[in-house]
C-alpha cells in the first residue's frame, strides 16, 4: 500500500526543559512507519539533536509533506505563519498548558499519530490575518497573524484614539487601552480574555473588540471577512501593533493599520472524530457541574 505522507518535518519548543528525549522519541517513532523525518534548523541547533537532517523553514515547506509541531500554541503560530504559504498541513502535539491548536497530548501520541501518518484524520483549514502598517502613503511594515492584529496604547499614555472604517464605510472613533482585530481561531485567545466572543473556525469572519473602552457603548463586534479594516492612530502616545508575536511599535499619529483576509491558509489535520466543541469543553472546562 502506498505511504499517505513521505517525508516528515519536526518542529519543537526548544527551549522547553527536557524536550530533546521528546523530541527524539517522536522522530524514531516517525521512522518506524517508514517515514523521511528532518528537524527544523533552529530545533536540532538548539537540542543537539544530528541524527536526522536539519532545514531551514523554507526548504522544510519544500520538501516536506506534513509537520509535526511539538510545544503549545505560541510554538504553532509562529510556524504555521511559515508553512501557511506551502500548504504544508500540521499536527500539534501540546507541550504548553492550554493547547487550543496543538491538541493531541504526549501521553497519547502514538495512538494519535499512527492512524494519521497512515492518512486517517479530520482535516480543517483556518484563516489568516494580513496586515500592514501606512504612513505617509508609504507601507512601513507587514505581518501574517494567524491569531489576531492588536493594536495597543503606549506604556505612558493612558489610552489610544483610533478611527475605525470597515471597507469604505466609517464605523466608530474608539477611546480604548486599544483594540484586537481577531480570526476565528484568535477568538480563544486575546479577545477572549477582552470579552469577545467564541467564534466557531468556519465562520468567514472578523472579531473587532476594544480593550479596556473608556465608553461603555463600545462592544465587540463580528465583522464579515471579506472587507479591509482600517485602524487609524488620531490621538496617544507611543501605541504600537502586534501581528501575532510581530511587533511595531512607536506609531505616529495619521498611521493606519490595515487588515484583510490573506490568500494563505493554515491546515490542520486532527485525529479522527476530533471535535472543535469538545476541545473547548476540555479547555475551558465546560464539564464541570455535570454530574
Amino acid at each position: 500500500m502506498a505511504k499517505h505522507f513521505q517525508h516528515v518535518a519536526i518542529v519543537g519548543k526548544h527551549q522547553a526543559p527536557g524536550i530533546r528525549p521528546i523530541l527524539e522519541e517522536i522522530a524514531e517513532f516517525v521512522t518506524r512507519q517508514g517515514l523521511d523525518v528532518s528537524l527544523q534548523h533552529e530545533t536540532a541547533l538548539n537540542t543537539g539533536i544530528t541524527s536526522y537532517d536539519a532545514l531551514s523553514n523554507e526548504q522544510l515547506g519544500e520538501r516536506c509533506d506534513l509537520a509535526i509541531v511539538v510545544g503549545g500554541d505560541g510554538t504553532m503560530l509562529g510556524f504555521a505563519r511559515e508553512m501557511a504559504r506551502h500548504g504544508t498541513p500540521l499536527v500539534g502535539i501540546n507541550q504548553g498548558r492550554l493547547g487550543f491548536i496543538t491538541d493531541i497530548s504526549m501521553e497519547k501520541f502514538r495512538e494519535a499519530l499512527a492512524p494519521i501518518l497512515a492518512g486517517d484524520y479530520e482535516k480543517e483549514h483556518r484563516t489568516m490575518l494580513e496586515g500592514a502598517v501606512w504612513r505617509d502613503e508609504q507601507n512601513i511594515f507587514e505581518g501574517l497573524a494567524l491569531n489576531d492584529v492588536v493594536v495597543s496604547r503606549g506604556a505612558t499614555a493612558s489610552m489610544v484614539e483610533l478611527r475605525i472604517d470597515v471597507g469604505e464605510e466609517f464605523v466608530a472613533n474608539l477611546r480604548a487601552d486599544g483594540v484586537i482585530v481577531a480570526s476565528p481561531t484568535g477568538s480563544t485567545a486575546y479577545s477572549l480574555s477582552a470579552g469577545g466572543p467564541i467564534l466557531h473556525p468556519s465562520i468567514a469572519g472578523w472579531l473587532l473588540v476594544p480593550i479596556a473602552s473608556h465608553t461603555l457603548s463600545n462592544r465587540p463586534i463580528v465583522l464579515p471577512d471579506t472587507g479591509v479594516v482600517t485602524m487609524e492612530i488620531v490621538a496617544g502616545r507611543d501605541a504600537s501593533v502586534n501581528f501575532d508575536m510581530q511587533s511595531l511599535a512607536s506609531l505616529l499619529h495619521g498611521d493606519r493599520i490595515t487588515v484583510r483576509r490573506s490568500a494563505h491558509k493554515v491546515c490542520f489535520l486532527h485525529p479522527k472524530g476530533w471535535s472543535y466543541y469538545a476541545t473547548l469543553r476540555r479547555k475551558l472546562r465546560w464539564y464541570e457541574g455535570v454530574s
